[in-house]
């Protein structure tokens, strides 16, 4: 392996770029649990998601009895509540919207989030939105609605749940990266860990409480443990680089949660889902190699 090749690996680009694509897969695999959860199944959103992040909760304890209590030691108590507020109601809308829509036509609408995050670093953070940057995320965002054809296709108010989750979830992302200037990822989880499963649990009272059982008690256990590990590789991953460049990678969950529909439901966007799917590739390619080179030059 050359040197240009181990300054790639070592730079803060690939760490935040990698991050991100890991987090994705964790999530692919998730939305289908949940789906399978929702549409088979028939277990209730808010029940869902109340198991599924209090099976992360308990699936998390090794890694809060490690911590200790120090894990919550914050100056910034208002910032992670209002975080964790608005990924709850994230979650809600996201899960209400995969149980009456396919996983890609989902995962399609939701990545209106790079708008909601990249014009909230701008204005919030402060971070700057290079030509670069804008470029790759409109490409993404170009490939994702080339997947979704959202001429051709009908919509129903509960098809734009997803885009409320992705402002919702916007929000979140913008406070997570604001927070990881001042707190380390380990804080950052345990405190999304900690108080999502209370403000899940009111949600779930609120619309009718169910405890699974048999084959929908393993699928919430296996959505716990993705969730804990999904949550923290976005951490990272937002630790590692500006909210701005690592978010275009997020636009690969699209060809994974397509190939995950298919390979599991047999949900089959027409043939302009490659088109897409290499635009979105070639935006996150495009990106990491212009981000890493200019890193370089600076060091």
């Amino acid at each position: 392996m050359n040197q240009s090749s181990l300054s790639l690996f070592r730079s803060r680009a690939f760490t935040g770029a990698a991050f991100m694509v890991l987090a994705g897969i964790a999530f692919a695999v998730l939305n289908v649990v949940t789906q399978w959860l929702a549409m088979t199944l028939g277990f209730p959103a808010a029940s869902t998601a109340f198991w599924q992040y209090g099976f992360a909760l308990v699936l998390s304890l090794p890694l809060l009895f490690r911590l200790g209590l120090k894990a919550m030691r914050t100056d910034y108590p208002l910032r992670h509540a209002l975080r964790v507020l608005l990924a709850a109601f994230g979650v809600q809308a996201w899960v209400m919207g995969l149980a009456t829509v396919p996983i890609w036509q989902a995962i399609a609408l939701v990545m209106t989030s790079p708008f909601f995050i990249i014009i909230g670093a701008r204005l919030f953070l402060g971070e700057t939105v290079g030509r670069d940057r804008w470029l790759a995320t409109f490409v993404g965002f170009l490939g994702a609605m080339i997947i979704l054809q959202p001429w051709s296709d009908s919509f129903s108010l509960s098809a734009l749940l997803p885009v409320l989750s992705a402002l919702l979830w916007g929000g979140s992302s913008l406070l997570m990266k604001n927070l990881t200037q001042f707190e380390a990822p380990e804080t950052i989880t345990v405190w999304l860990l900690v108080l999502l499963t209370p403000i899940n649990a009111g949600l779930a009272m609120a619309s009718g409480f169910v405890i699974p059982e048999g084959l929908a008690l393993w699928l919430l256990l296996a959505a716990g443990l993705l969730t804990a590990i999904g949550q923290y590789l976005l951490t990272l991953a937002y630790n590692a680089a500006d909210a701005a460049y690592v978010q275009p990678f997020d636009d690969l969950k699209l060809p994974l949660n397509v190939f995950a529909g298919w390979l599991v439901f047999g949900y089959a966007p027409s043939g302009y889902l490659w088109i897409g799917a290499l635009l979105i590739l070639s935006a996150s390619l495009f990106l990491m190699l212009r981000e890493a080179g200019r890193e370089a030059r600076s060091n």
